[in-house]
């Protein structure tokens, strides 16, 4: 079609992480053949019955163009997530990108919280105890799986 721009000039190697509960940080590469003037906007959709809305924050690059946003306050719905991320140039038609991400599954969790031990002489052994991590959408601690790693000094 006829608006669908240079190849070669839509954004690559897009992808978003969730940190500190409700911080988010999306990232991208510009086009291998993009015009050197193209500069790039990010709209998101937390779900379908959200509007659209533009990043807030951008991250740039040395030559001040958009390669980066940085989003607060974000909230994991259990849909999934829309972005897209379009261009401009005086030159040509940018292509677009556009993904649908399933936020949960970008989420690093925090550690869990609160964690003790406990160690007797006799018997010689030792309880550990912690909370579940802090997230935004889980609402039980019963689906997170911990592992322990034990070190004898």
């Amino acid at each position: 079609p006829v608006f669908a721009g240079m190849n070669g000039s839509a954004i690559e190697n897009f992808s978003c992480v969730i940190y500190n509960v409700s911080l988010m940080n999306c990232t991208w590469q510009a086009g291998k053949d993009a015009p050197g003037d193209t500069q790039y906007f990010l709209y998101w959709q937390n779900s379908r019955y959200d509007d659209a809305r533009e990043c807030e924050l951008y991250i740039k690059d040395e030559n001040g163009r958009n390669t980066g946003c940085r989003f607060q306050n974000v909230k994991i719905d259990t849909g999934k997530a829309y972005f897209l991320v379009n261009g401009s140039s005086k030159d040509s038609r940018i292509q677009f990108y556009d993904e649908y991400i399933q936020l949960h599954k970008i989420e690093i969790l925090t550690p869990p919280l609160n964690v003790t031990v406990n160690c007797t002489r006799d018997p010689e052994a030792c309880i550990i105890t912690w909370q579940p991590p802090l997230t935004s959408h889980v609402k039980s601690g019963h689906c997170f799986q911990y592992e322990i790693s034990i070190q004898n000094k």
